[in-house]
């Protein structure tokens, strides 16, 4: 009888070890087959960037084309700035609800929605008829890229650290740069451009939705995420003493954007004379595209060298531009724009890189929302305000410098405040 159990008992072992090997052979194999199946990491790592410009494109293109809606549907350059704001706010709330729910799902899941839902927003665009769809469109745009942003950034950094790093500084002011000049060309040279570039920005989105759909998860799922969009303002321990180092920075030259993007075009026609929609696009061009030249140029750079760099640099640049205005030098105002740029790129990656090596894989998409909240708070408030300005003064020059006047004491005030920060270290260290 012992014998028996005995022998069953082994039967029973080797079939146990036997399934068990082979449902670790067939669990090997799937994984083999599914990373046949995913794209090659590098290829990955590019596809998120482009994602993050597409985002980012999307969100400038309209910029040169409020002329046009606003002769098509004769509202006033209030609505221009409400439509401006009402995007950031949209960003702010998905960033808050969404921006950590990557950290616990998985990047791919979120990203699959997001680009998803950025169709639908190029769709509403298309076939807008009037300010209440523009207003829809941004607000479901802005949804898409806070809940987008965040994972984006996180997925770069999980394949590459150091290049996700510089990526998550560069992109954003590429795409913002791509959007603002395809914007403005499709108005100049194209038919109907209310709604072709969009249809060509929706073309690129649905070949980026396929190509996410190959992507491999870059972290393991956790649990929370239900808890996760709970809205919160803290930090993981390890990234709060640099994120206050950076937050200045963050102020500064997103504020920067905000006057470009806002304003910028009227500053052009107040010079001009003229309603060019390429031209009002060029400013914001001008701006993201040396900003995104900037970051790949000194990305060897410390980080406190460039955000020190990038502070004196937005001093500068603003002032050059809005010192241009009432001479009507435009080719100063453009050079005041491209030292401008190289401050927002500097900037923007010195602070990136002073906070994001602090925080560990399921922290990133968290870390990075907060820090486009910080950011896409600087880029929506003061749009507001001088599109308010403009309304009741009509003084498109005034409000321009008042505006450029609040950037630079924002720059110079970062800037100060690292160089009393370094002296406090030096005479700790005495």
């Amino acid at each position: 009888m012992s014998s028996a159990i005995a022998s069953l008992r082994q039967s029973l072992s080797f079939s146990f070890r036997y399934l068990a090997a082979e449902e670790r052979a067939a669990g090997e194999a799937a994984g083999r087959s599914a990373q046949r199946r995913s794209l090659p990491p590098k290829l990955a790592f590019y596809l998120l960037a482009s994602i993050t410009v597409s985002f980012l494109a999307a969100s400038s293109a309209p910029t040169p084309l409020y002329a046009t809606y606003q002769a098509l549907w004769g509202f006033s350059p209030i609505t221009v700035t409400v439509i401006f704001g009402i995007y950031a706010i949209a960003v702010l709330a998905s960033l808050l609800v969404m921006g950590r729910l990557s950290d616990h799902l998985g990047r791919r899941p979120i990203l699959l929605g997001a680009v998803a839902v950025q169709l639908v927003a190029t769709l509403i665009f298309a076939t807008a008829d009037g300010v209440g769809q523009l207003l829809l469109g941004r607000v479901v745009q802005g949804l898409a890229a806070g809940a987008a942003l965040g994972a984006i950034g996180a997925g770069m950094v999980d394949l590459d650290r150091e290049r996700g790093t510089v990526a998550n500084a560069g992109a954003p002011t590429f795409g913002t740069a791509t959007g603002g000049l395809l914007g403005g060309v499709v108005v100049q040279f194209l038919p109907a451009p209310t709604h072709l570039v969009f249809a060509i920005l929706g073309v690129v989105l649905l070949a980026q939705l396929i190509g996410v759909i190959f992507m491999a998860e870059t972290i393991s799922p956790r649990a929370g995420a239900l808890a996760s969009l709970k809205p919160q303002f803290s930090l993981p321990p390890a990234t709060r003493g640099p994120f206050l180092l950076a937050v200045p920075v963050f102020v500064a030259v997103w504020s920067v954007a905000s006057l470009y993007g806002s304003v910028g075009p009227s500053m052009l026609r107040s010079m001009t004379g003229t309603n060019s929609p390429l031209l009002g696009g060029l400013a914001l061009t001008a701006l993201a595209a040396s900003s995104g030249i900037a970051v790949l140029l000194l990305q060897k750079q410390p980080p406190q060298v460039l955000m020190n760099l990038g502070a004196a640099a937005l001093a500068l640049g603003v002032a050059v531009a809005v010192l241009a205005l009432p001479h009507k030098a435009v080719a100063v105002f453009f050079l005041g724009s491209v030292i401008a740029g190289i401050g927002f790129g500097a900037g923007f990656q010195g602070a990136m890189r002073t906070i994001l090596p602090y925080a560990e894989a399921h922290q990133r998409a968290g870390v990075l929302s907060l820090i486009f909240v910080v950011s896409y708070l600087a880029l929506g408030v003061p749009a507001v305000i001088a599109g308010a300005f403009i309304v009741r003064t009509h003084d498109v020059l005034g409000t321009a410098q008042g505006f450029g006047a609040a950037v630079i004491a924002l720059s110079l005030s970062a800037l100060l405040g690292a160089a009393v920060r370094a002296a406090t270290r030096r005479v700790a260290a005495a």
